[in-house]
Parts: C-alpha cells; structure tokens; sequence
C-alpha cells in the first residue's frame, strides 16, 4: 500500500527487478540462490582458512580475509531482497529501506574499491621494497588501513544520501532497475537534477577513477621491478601473486567505472539490469574462485581438509 510523507508524496517505490519474466520465476529463483549460497559458502571456507592456519597469518592474507567478508555482506543488501520478490512476485520497498538499501550498497562497494588499492600497495611493498615490508605492513598497521577503507567507504555516500532523501518524487513509484540505486532514484525525481547528478558523477569519479589510478600507479612500479629479476622463476612468482588481484580489478572497476562514471544513463533498462547483475552479483561469485581458490597454499590447505586431488586451476 503506497504512503504518503508530510508533503503528500509517494514514498513507496515499486521495482521492476525481474517482474517482466514472469515466465522464467523458478529459474531465477534457483540461480540467484544457488549463486548466494556459493558467494557466502566460497568466502566463509576463504575466511575460516586463513584465520585458522598460521601459514595465512601475514598482511596479504589479512587483506583477503578482509575482501571474503565485504563480499559477503556486499551482496547480502540485494540478493535477499531479489529472493524475496522473486517468490512473492511482487517488488515493493518503502523509502527508508530503500534508501538504506542504497547506502550500504555503496558503502560496501567504496570500502571494497578502498580495500583493493591497499591490496595493489601491500604487493607494491611486498615487490619493490621487500626489506622494509615486515616493518612497515605491521599488524597494527594492516588494521588501520582496513578501518580508514571502511570509514572512507561509509562517509562517501552520506551527501548523495542526503540530498536523495530531500527529493520530491509527485507520486512516481516505478524504479527501473534490480535493486534501489542513486541514477534510477534520480530519474524519478520531478525537479531540475542537474546539480544532484553532477555531484553524483563527481563522487563517483573520485572514489572510482582515483584508486583506479593509485592501483595502476602501483602497478606499473611492480612490473618495472619484475622486469629486472633475472630467474624466470622469480618472475613466475612475483606475477602470480598480482594475476588474481587484477582480474578483480579489472572485473570490479570495469562494470562499475561503467555503470556509475557517466553523465547519462543508457536507454535499456535491460542493458543496465544486465550490466548490474555483473557487478553485484557474478563478480562477487567470481571472486573466491579468481582471487583466492586459485592461490596453491589455500588448494593445500583444502585438500588437507578435504582430502581432495589437486585442483585444476
């Protein structure tokens, strides 16, 4: 049932999510919570691992561990809530959920682009200054960088939050997209919004475009040091601990610097819903698989575990 605010404006929203493939519901269904169960299973067994063994306990498995739970509470905010529609096959949210929704959507995504640029300068460390790496990647040290990726992560959203709150929507409820979301809240809005997308490009920009070009920055330094090992073995090593975090970065950045980095939206809601499925929903499955099931010490400690052959990848 649509409620009004003080103001008389609608502050029920209604999402399309997938209520235009009627047909294919159980299908979805079963994906969507097979994928969760695989996204929350993969980074819990990752987690569990790494604080369990002593092996693990160093600055770059600290920062996956860190990466295995943002994940998981990264897609908690909206694959629940796509369940839940899926089975009651209807998409109503209220204003303040969907807002939260919102908010700690992007929270967790900028804590999570924050988390990989420190990841970038931990290997830029690890490569280029190994004599001073125990030293400076303290444990103490570690902490503090994951707590200034996490409060940098919850603040950036809090304007857009704000001025999004403030917005007068004159009775339109139909949110043409996945899950709540800055661009498809502003196009609902019945007042000039060039200002308001603007400081969202803006925002966008900085907490996208910037660690993109810190992790590049940290990238280009780490191959120019490799280029100089001369034990191919050596330079085997130091690439394969780099590979896994680029696909991620790649994968992560691409779909959102994609999505969020622009002026004007695209005109189908289908390529945007698809675009968002990407980066919400397979990137994250991805992750354990790219960034950390691929590491040999971990397929070590799973086949300790597990008693399983070597794995192929």
């Amino acid at each position: 049932m649509e409620t009004p605010n003080e103001t008389g404006m609608v502050i029920d929203f209604e999402l399309v999510g997938f209520l235009d493939l009627q047909d294919f519901y159980i299908l979805l269904f079963t994906i969507l919570l097979v994928v969760y169960f695989l996204i929350l299973c993969g980074n819990t067994i990752i987690f569990s691992l790494i604080q369990a063994s002593p092996r693990f306990h160093n600055p770059m498995y600290f920062f996956i561990a860190a990466l295995a739970v943002l994940e998981m509470c990264y897609t908690t905010v909206t694959i629940p809530k796509m369940l839940a529609d899926l089975l009651q096959r209807k998409s109503r949210i209220s204003f303040t959920g969907c807002l939260l929704q919102v908010y700690f959507f992007h929270a967790l995504g900028i804590t999570e682009c924050c988390l990989l640029t420190v990841m970038a300068y931990d290997r830029y460390l690890a490569i280029c200054m190994p004599l001073n790496y125990r030293t400076t990647m303290t444990t103490k040290h570690c902490s503090q960088l994951l707590v200034g990726c996490c409060a940098c992560g919850f603040a950036c959203p809090m304007p857009e939050i704000i001025l999004t709150s403030r917005l007068p929507f004159c009775g339109a409820t139909r949110v043409k997209h996945i899950f709540c979301d800055f661009p498809p809240l502003f196009s609902l809005a019945c007042t000039d919004m060039s200002t308001v997308i603007m400081i969202d490009f803006v925002v966008h920009s900085f907490v996208i475009l910037g660690p993109v070009f810190l992790i590049v920055l940290s990238y280009i330094k780490i191959l120019s040091v490799v280029a100089k090992i001369q034990s191919p073995e050596g330079r085997q090593k130091a690439f394969s601990t780099c590979a896994s975090h680029l696909i991620v970065v790649l994968a992560f950045f691409g779909t959102t610097g994609f999505m969020y980095v622009r002026l004007t939206r695209a005109r189908s809601f289908y390529y945007e819903r698809i675009i968002a499925v990407i980066y919400a929903v397979l990137t994250p499955l991805f992750n354990p698989i790219v960034y950390s099931l691929r590491n040999k010490e971990i397929q070590e400690e799973i086949r300790k575990m597990v008693k399983l052959p070597d794995l192929p990848f």
